[in-house]
């Protein structure tokens, strides 16, 4: 079942709202953290992926999958790092 979801795409530097589809099968949960920064969900969508932290907007990178990042949030945590 898809939904719509706001995402921040740094490519783009804007949100957007997506039909993203969250299921077992494409997503990586972590149990959450004290950190509000800290990584929450990856999910595979669409040839990138949604990084989710906290309370915020999922950001959307391009041509990156879990699978690129070895379902690892320390390596989605690198990857939002990078984007600052």
């Amino acid at each position: 079942m898809d939904m719509e979801c706001t995402v921040y795409n740094p490519q783009k530097r804007r949100l957007e709202t997506l039909d993203v589809e969250i299921t077992e099968e494409n997503t990586t949960w972590f149990r959450y953290r004290r950190n509000i920064r800290s990584i929450t969900m990856i999910t595979d969508w669409n040839g990138g992926l949604l990084i989710k932290t906290g309370f915020n907007y999922p950001v959307y990178l391009y041509d990156v999958s879990r699978e690129d990042i070895g379902y690892s949030r320390k390596k989605a945590r690198e990857l939002m790092r990078q984007l600052r």
